[in-house]
C-alpha cells in the first residue's frame, strides 16, 4: 500500500470513528434524558408521601404540562414492572425500584463514556501517524 492510499484509509477510520462517537454522544444523551424523567418521579413521588389526604394537588402529565387531582391515597404508588404490567408498591418500594432503574442507566453511561475515551484516542492516534506521513512527505 502506498502512502496516499494509506492517508485515504486513515482518513476513512477517522470518519468511522467520528461516526461513531456522535452514536455515542446520542445514547448518552438519550441516557440522561432518561435518568432525568426518573429522577422526576422519584421526586414527585417523595413530595406525594408528605401530602395529606383530600388535599388537592398538581400532578405532572409530563410534556410539561399538569393537572389538578385530589390525593386520596398516598401509600400506594403504581408502578410499571416491564411488559406493561403495573402493580402497587409503597412509596419506599417505587423509590427503590426507580432508584435501580437510574443506577443501571448511569451504568450504562459511564460505559459509553469510557467507549468514547477510547475511540477518541484511537482517533488521536490515527491523526498522529497521519500527520508524520505528511510531514514526511513534505521534507522529502
Amino acid at each position: 500500500m502506498n502512502k496516499e492510499e494509506e492517508l485515504q484509509r486513515y482518513a476513512s477510520l477517522i470518519e468511522y470513528y467520528k461516526n461513531q462517537l456522535q452514536s455515542l454522544e446520542t445514547q448518552f444523551s438519550y441516557l440522561q434524558a432518561t435518568i432525568l424523567d426518573y429522577s422526576q418521579a422519584k421526586i414527585t413521588i417523595e413530595k406525594l408521601t408528605e401530602v395529606k389526604k383530600a388535599k388537592e394537588i398538581l400532578v405532572p402529565l409530563g410534556g410539561g404540562t399538569f393537572t389538578y387531582a385530589t390525593a386520596k391515597n398516598t401509600s400506594y404508588i403504581l408502578t410499571e414492572v416491564g411488559a406493561g404490567v403495573v402493580i402497587e408498591k409503597t412509596p419506599k418500594d417505587a423509590i427503590a425500584i426507580i432508584q435501580k432503574r437510574i443506577d443501571v442507566l448511569e451504568q450504562s453511561q459511564k460505559n459509553i463514556s469510557n467507549m468514547s475515551q477510547q475511540i477518541q484516542q484511537q482517533i488521536d492516534e490515527i491523526s498522529i501517524k497521519a500527520e508524520q506521513m505528511l510531514s514526511e512527505q513534505a521534507t522529502r
